[in-house]
């Protein structure tokens, strides 16, 4: 492997990007069409710019579908206000933090501070938005590239026309090669002097194009910057395997395959459809809606006549030498129409728009919409899989280290803490968990006899677990419940002591007045 890579090198990161851009070509040509009938200015064809107009589709669910989709998968991999990842210790470390219980709250409550300071990076630095846009990407094209600088921070988004890449037969990632057309005005100064070296004559509107390849060697990712085939000074980098700031996503992966499908793509046949009917019905409406009238030509009314005459005059002629030209296609125009909404109605479910939920009827109860609902999202659980996978466990593990390097965390060793994300299929699972214990309640309410069986304190326990919460300051312990049944028996005994003691009181005092 080692010598393979060698000979990357011995190759320039253009010839790279030549040489696999044609396995890339039939990708690019999917993309650009699932986006013409979606959002065409997220993937628009080469040579595109800023003043470009696209054709607007004669639809709109693809757009909507693909907003939604992508609005739901932000929401549930990326959660506002909570963290979508959990430090634990590693294997080694937890079991001597098992033998001594103080440390390990110690260890929990600086793992959750780490927490906070990643989140609170990624959000100070607009991680966010560019992930946003990154899935709707995805959703579209199936494919796209994300780089985190280590220097800058923040975050820039690549998409399949800038980038190409090559994995093995497992899937792993074993070159880059990224194309970026920077200004000349931004470029650094070793860059500018390599330009003006290379014989051209740059302007401040001048494009320049560096070349960055990343490829894998000893479980290593290296990578360098290169203009017109000459490396570019202190570019090159060397990066951890799991650690790479370079994250290729794709959202369906075919076995094989170094590129991956886009979701729109699977329902390309009926955005096509409903395109084509779409388009029909409305240039049939267009034709319907053309008002034209026509005269008899041997009849007695005069269309002078009409024309000049106003709203409630009297005209002289024949009702029957005006009509109205109609095209009388309802018919037709129906079956098109009945097609169009059972076509939409398919894509709502596979984008999961609101629509699809809520069947048409005068009685929708609240639990069939909950069903509904839960069936559409327990169908993003493949979705959810590649993606925690690819995207949100690289991303923490990048994070978790780059803020070591920067200083922001400290420096742990490899293996000492492990990032274990909680959203996505993991919350999906939860969910289910969590519908489980509800029909369980249920089941006991209807036998009170099997409620005195149960350990209520690990049934609550249980429950905040499949909502995600964090039971520490919420639920009381067992030691804490007995305790307190203490306290309120001692309560109890008191207030039953209490009048007996008045009593013995009162008759002292009598008996000691009597002997006075």
């Amino acid at each position: 492997m080692k010598n393979n890579n060698n000979n990357k090198r011995k190759e320039t990161a253009k010839a790279v990007y030549e040489r696999l851009k044609q396995a890339r070509t039939p990708y690019i040509e999917r993309a650009v069409e699932c986006a013409k009938y979606t959002i065409p200015s997220l993937f628009p064809r080469d040579g595109s710019t800023g003043s470009t107009k696209f054709e607007t589709p004669y639809q709109s669910v693809g757009a909507r579908g693909v907003n939604n989709l992508a609005s739901k998968l932000m929401l549930a991999l990326f959660p506002p206000n909570a963290n979508y990842f959990k430090l634990s210790p590693g294997d080694e470390a937890q079991q001597e933090l098992d033998q001594t219980p103080q440390a390990k709250a110690q260890v929990d409550q600086a793992l959750m501070k780490m927490e906070s300071k990643i989140v609170e990076y990624a959000e100070a630095h607009q991680y966010r938005v560019t992930l946003a846009e990154a899935l709707k990407v995805l959703i579209v094209t199936g494919n796209d590239l994300l780089f985190l600088p280590p220097k800058e921070g923040g975050m820039k988004l690549y998409k399949l026309n800038t980038y190409v890449l090559e994995r093995d037969a497992l899937g792993n990632v074993i070159q880059i090669v990224a194309v970026d057309k920077i200004s000349y005005v931004a470029l650094p100064d070793e860059v500018k002097r390599m330009v003006d070296k290379s014989g051209t004559t740059p302007t401040t509107s001048t494009q320049v194009e560096i070349y960055t390849h990343v490829y894998l060697e000893d479980d290593q990712y290296l990578s360098y910057q290169e203009y017109k085939g000459q490396i570019i000074p202190q570019s090159e980098q060397s990066y951890p395997k799991d650690k790479t700031p370079w994250i290729p996503l794709r959202m369906v992966k075919v076995d094989g395959e170094s590129y991956g499908r886009s979701f729109v793509e699977e329902y390309l046949g009926d955005f096509k459809s409903l395109e084509n009917l779409t388009k029909s019905i409305v240039e049939a409406s267009l034709v319907a809606a053309n008002i034209l009238f026509l005269v008899n030509p041997n009849g007695v009314t005069r269309v002078r006549h009409l024309a000049k005459a106003k709203s409630g005059d009297f005209v002289s002629g024949r009702i029957e030498d005006i009509g109205t030209l109609q095209i009388n296609k309802y018919a037709d125009l129906q079956v098109v129409s009945s097609t169009i909404e059972q076509i939409t109605a398919r894509l709502s479910y596979a984008f999961m728009l609101n629509s699809a939920v809520q069947r048409q009827g005068e009685r929708v109860t609240a639990e069939e919409i909950r069903y509904v609902a839960s069936e559409l999202e327990d169908t993003l659980g493949g979705v959810y899989s590649i993606l925690s996978q690819e995207l949100q466990l690289p991303l923490v593990r990048r994070l978790l280290a780059q803020l070591m390097s920067l200083g922001q965390l400290p420096a742990l060793e490899d293996g000492l803490v492990e990032p274990t994300i909680t959203t996505g299929l993991e919350a999906l699972g939860r969910g289910h968990d969590l519908n489980k214990l509800i029909t369980f309640m249920q089941l006991i309410q209807q036998n009170p006899q099997q409620a005195q069986a149960i350990k209520w304190n690990e049934m609550t326990i249980m429950e905040a677990t499949a909502l995600g919460l964090d039971v520490t300051n919420i639920v009381k312990t067992e030691e804490e419940m007995q305790q307190e049944m203490q306290q309120q028996q001692m309560m109890e005994l008191a207030q039953r002591a209490a009048p007996q003691a008045i009593s013995q009181a009162g008759q002292a005092m009598q008996q000691q007045q009597q002997e006075e």
